[in-house]
């Protein structure tokens, strides 16, 4: 083998730059026209993104109908012209890379809020009670959208024009890319020595038999080959583009899968008292959402049961209260009549079923209270589901009773309020609970009587009771009747009528959620990254076998090459098929004299290699 120049990979740009010849290495003959026009065919074509025509001259704002003719219909020539310029410069620039990369900037930030900022549609509650207490920043983030980003219109307007760009970039470079893989490997340049990545020898073997297994060569290293008078052409590494073009189809995919996840989407919250059910109706649930496409008809049929609650928490060191163990352990059913299977449900492990996931989001407790009338007629019977206010679970409790008489029989209704407290602890001077655990439960509840204001037809919150019609029950000495109760004891009301505390039993919070885009969405990135692993690491290059006979009877063999980017794989590509290759061609013996131009080159091989990178 003789001698190997040239730089780690090159770019067709580094091609182009050699070809003008501003450099030249020691001993290395001046190029033709027709050499550095051969060169630039020989780098062209290399890629599918868009040609930068900004050499050839732009247009000036307001200069893209040309000279505007006097008269009406001229003017009317003239903007239709400067109209048509327009749109397709605005067309030009948002479906540019870089107005893509910006986008998909723009969009990563714009969920920012949605992450921070409370969310209607995830929990509108939450939400409602961050406006009440940011008086000043509620109203503004209002006017945003900020608590609802992924439905406001500036999100929607950051989607669609991601989408448009995108689209706009990838059908142009997908007509480009089946015309490539339709093309065929360039012809080889007139001088070979040009390139960033080359070698020569002299052998004994004849041309054609040195092309012949040159083209078998290459074909065997899975280069597209095409032989052409006296050299063999050839390239490989189109995957590179497939693998960029994959990466923006399943961006495109992934938006589609989020839109039609949005649109079909279902979502709702349950709670649910141990012993009792849910079946996947709308009438079952307490708060529900869904997609502007979805139907209630799309709700996949199956029904769970809570058997029971297990939660336990840390009761020492600075972790106390922390749960340990937070799991629902339910009976679930897959369609209308399926048969009933064991399942548990813990936190970021939900219950996947018919197409839905049920996710465990909170727990409380349920205090299980029996009232009486004044006549002695049971009025309520069951648990009273309480939500918590803080981090041990004292919960705020509230229960309204439409249909009681008092002693005298007369139709009336009552109300309590108040708290329900796992642990309670006198010495603090609070009622607050201090552990989430049972250990020292209390319900502590005031008494009401009067309009309930459920007659009225308008719907009401199951956990707030509306007292502007009531009149609060008050004892012997003109108080406010009030007491807290340990499990077992009973509130004699004033009227005549009883409230039992009978016991305790736990609740849970489920969301069931439908989200038809997951699986598309997953295809989607997992697309992606093969597709960004396929553009980094797949490497496009071109290489070129020549064949001649020179003055004294030999014949000369040059391989070059010739990257996209830079890269240290080609020189050794390069190495390794020139040892392969001379298996059929061997090297002359060293008694043979030099090409001056070689000697020259193998003399100062840096300086050679500084004017091939030239």
């Amino acid at each position: 083998m003789g001698n190997t120049n040239g730089s780690p990979g090159a770019t067709a740009e580094t091609a182009n730059e050699t070809e003008a010849g501003t450099v030249t290495a020691p001993g290395a003959e001046a190029e033709s026209d027709a050499d550095a026009a051969s060169a630039a065919t020989a780098g062209s074509a290399m890629s599918t993104a868009p040609r930068d025509d900004s050499a050839a001259g732009q247009a000036v704002p307001g200069s893209f109908g040309g000279v505007r003719k006097p008269g009406a219909l001229g003017a009317v020539a003239w903007a239709a012209r400067e109209t048509l310029g327009w749109a397709r410069w605005f067309w030009r620039q948002l479906t540019s890379m870089r107005v893509a990369l910006i986008l998909l900037f723009l969009l990563s930030l714009a969920t920012i809020p949605g992450s921070l900022v409370p969310q209607t549609s995830v929990d509108a509650v939450k939400a409602e009670g961050w406006r009440k207490s940011h008086e000043t920043l509620g109203p503004l983030y209002d006017k945003l959208g900020l608590f609802h980003v992924y439905s406001s219109v500036w999100f929607s307007a950051i989607y669609i024009l991601l989408f448009t760009s995108l689209v706009g970039c990838i059908i142009p470079r997908t007509w480009q890319f089946v015309g490539q893989l339709r093309g065929r490997p360039p012809a080889a340049p007139r001088n070979l020595r040009r390139l960033p990545a080359h070698t020569t020898w002299r052998t004994d073997a004849e041309p054609e038999q040195v092309l012949a297994a040159a083209r078998v060569l290459l074909k065997k290293r899975r280069f597209r080959t095409e032989a052409g008078g006296d050299s063999v052409a050839s390239e490989k590494g189109y995957l590179r583009e497939a693998g960029n073009l994959v990466f923006h189809i399943a961006l495109i995919v992934l938006l589609l899968a989020f839109a039609s996840g949005q649109l079909w989407k279902s979502e709702g919250q349950k709670l649910i008292v141990e012993g009792d059910g849910f079946a996947n109706t709308l009438v079952q649930y307490d708060d529900f959402k869904s997609g502007s496409l979805f139907k209630a008809g799309d709700l996949k049929p199956f029904s769970f049961y809570l058997d029971d609650f297990e939660a336990t928490y840390e009761r020492t060191g600075p972790q106390r209260g922390t749960p340990r163990t937070y799991e629902a352990h339910v009976t679930y059913h897959e369609g209308a009549d399926g048969p009933g299977r064991k399942a548990t449900v813990k936190v970021n492990e939900p219950l996947e079923t018919s197409g839905s996931k049920v996710y465990l989001i909170g727990h409380g407790y349920a205090p299980v209270v029996t009232v009486r009338d004044g006549q002695g007629d049971v009025a309520f019977r069951g648990g009273i589901p309480s939500l918590p206010i803080d981090n041990n679970i004292t919960e705020s409790t509230v229960l309204k009773v439409g249909d009681y008489r008092d002693k005298d029989g007369k139709k009336d209704q009552i109300g309590f309020k108040g708290n329900f407290v796992p642990t309670l602890d006198l010495k603090t001077g609070t009622m607050l609970s201090q552990f989430p655990g049972l250990d020292n439960p209390r319900l502590v509840l005031t008494a009401y009587h009067g309009s309930l204001g459920t007659d009225s037809g308008t719907p009401q919150n199951v956990y707030q009771l509306d007292v502007s019609k009531m009149k609060q029950f008050q004892d012997k000495d003109g108080n406010p009747f009030a007491q807290a109760l340990k499990v077992g004891d009973t509130m004699a009301l004033p009227d005549g009528g009883t409230l039992k505390f009978e016991g305790i039993k736990p609740w849970a919070t489920f969301q069931i959620s439908q989200q038809p885009g997951n699986a598309t969405a997953l295809a989607g990135a997992v697309a992606a990254l093969l597709g960004v692993a396929g553009s980094l690491f797949i490497q496009r290059r071109r290489v070129w076998v020549r064949a001649v006979r020179d003055a004294g009877g030999h014949t000369v063999v040059e391989l070059a090459g010739l990257g996209r980017s830079e890269s240290a794989r080609l020189p050794e590509e390069l190495a390794d098929l020139a040892v392969a290759l001379q298996s059929d061609a061997p090297p002359v013996t060293a008694t043979d004299a030099p090409d001056p131009a070689e000697s020259a080159e193998s003399a100062d091989p840096s300086a050679a290699s500084e004017g091939a990178r030239a």
